[in-house]
């Protein structure tokens, strides 16, 4: 293939990603969903794990970081972090972030 229609053809193909993905009103929904076995559905944790719901954004993203790098012990989560791109960590933390706390 030439170069010019092999560039034509990966452009074609992220715009159509893309475009697929912000066709997505539920992408956020759907990868929190990955969550609940853990942290509950909506992130309303019970027993002894930490609930999401209704954390900041900001503090989601702090503690998601300290996963992804090591500097935050844990089980599963230091393997689970490095799965997701920045931006759907992103979405995950703001859905979170809008979820009510459940008392």
């Amino acid at each position: 293939m030439h170069p010019t229609l092999r560039r034509s053809a990966l452009l074609i193909g992220l715009l159509a990603a893309a475009a697929a993905q912000a066709q997505d009103a539920h992408l956020a929904r759907n990868l929190a969903a990955t969550c609940a076995n853990c942290h509950g559905t909506n992130g309303q944790a019970r027993g002894d794990m930490k609930p999401l719901a209704g954390l900041s954004a900001e503090k989601i993203l702090a503690q998601w970081a300290d996963f992804k790098s090591g500097n935050q012990p844990a089980t599963i989560m230091h393997q689970i972090s490095k799965g997701y791109t920045d931006e759907q960590i992103k979405l995950i933390a703001a859905f979170f972030a809008a979820q009510p706390v459940n008392k």
